[in-house]
């Protein structure tokens, strides 16, 4: 297993007013410039939630949504509406400066408490200026949500946001209260690159289909002519396994019973993405290339060597997987192994429901 609402609506508020980092800001903030954050705990489903306050009608959706927040305020609203500033304080929303952090003390007066963060995607919000007046820049927001990552929404779509967040597991909440909560370094650059350029990359050419909107989903899938191994005709055609890896270091490092038991729930996701998808209605089975082949194999998968070349290859790139993720769990097997199942064996005993 390799590692690797409207639209218009959520893109928009997903770079907080419209103002989107150059690369080598965001590449900056990335490595932690200015003392930028990175995120909290990737093993755990808490996910820091930013909400771009315009208006005191905003706040209104904040309420029905029944959510804390980071709220991303303009010292020039919080001197305008000093009142709904302090009542979002008291429902327990968390604020942060967006714009020029000129006007933190009248963002302070106005919310009746210190603000240390500030979000760095305004042009006037470089990370350097940002750290000359002691505000920390939050961590760039994330398309898609990830544990210990961030989001940021739109206030008028948050109620059903929240509601589809939590139906997959998710916590949102307040930045500053995400569990583990860290400073950026060099290497979370260098993570981001390779994810992107390389991870990326190989998504994009083999049509790698994520499995992984729950919290705890583990698995992405693509099809693939069906190795020779498995002495199919030719022509046959598989579905491969892929291991989001990040979350399942993360899980890992936290409790290996607990990384075992989402990937036999995203063995489920399988099922339904293999009854559901035109792309995979004639695949024969179900395969992986992987270290994990003993958990597969109490899965029901059977389980067949490669021939050394490939098993030196496939040992070499999960050699450079661990490097990368920086896990310390050391795999259960040392060689790489096929790993595969028959496609009715394998919905018989994974399609179920939960």
């Amino acid at each position: 297993m390799r590692g690797a609402r409207g639209a218009g609506d959520r893109e928009r508020y997903s770079r907080p007013m419209a103002s989107i980092p150059s690369p080598l800001r965001r590449a900056l903030l990335r490595a932690g410039a200015g003392g930028a954050l990175a995120g909290g705990d990737p093993s755990l489903p808490h996910l820091g939630l930013m909400v771009p306050v315009r208006t005191p009608e905003d706040l209104a959706a904040l309420a029905e949504a029944d959510v804390r927040a980071t709220l991303l305020v303009a010292p020039a609203l919080a001197v305008r509406e000093p009142e709904a500033l302090r009542a979002a304080v008291r429902a327990g929303h968390e604020i942060a400066g967006w714009g020029a952090p000129d006007g933190v003390a009248a963002l302070e007066v106005a919310a009746g408490q210190p603000v240390t963060l500030w979000s760095a995607e305004a042009p006037q919000a470089a990370p350097a200026r940002l750290a000359a007046r002691g505000l920390t820049p939050l961590p760039l927001p994330l398309s898609t949500p990830e544990p210990g990552g961030t989001l940021c929404r739109c206030p008028a779509h948050l109620p059903a946001e929240v509601a589809r967040l939590r139906a997959l597991g998710y916590r949102p909440g307040p930045v500053g209260a995400l569990p583990g909560l860290r400073r950026a370094r060099a290497r979370d650059l260098g993570l981001h690159l390779y994810q992107w350029g390389v991870e990326g990359r190989f998504a994009r050419a083999h049509r790698v289909r994520a499995l992984t909107e729950r919290a705890d989903g583990v698995l992405r899938l693509s099809r693939r002519p069906a190795p020779a191994e498995l002495g199919w005709p030719p022509g046959s055609a598989v579905a491969e396994l892929h291991v989001h890896s990040p979350r399942l270091v993360g899980l890992s490092a936290r409790s290996p019973l607990r990384a075992y038991r989402a990937f036999a729930r995203s063995l489920r996701d399988v099922a339904g993405r293999l009854r559901e998808d035109p792309e995979f209605a004639d695949v024969r089975g179900v395969m992986a290339v992987t270290l994990f082949h003993e958990p597969l194999a109490q899965q029901g998968f059977a389980v067949l060597p490669l021939p050394p070349l490939r098993t030196w290859l496939y040992s070499l790139g999960f050699r450079l997987l661990r490097r990368v993720y920086g896990t310390a769990v050391p795999p259960s097997q040392r060689l790489p192994r096929l790993a595969w199942m028959d496609r009715e064996a394998f919905l018989a005993r994974h399609g179920g429901q939960d």
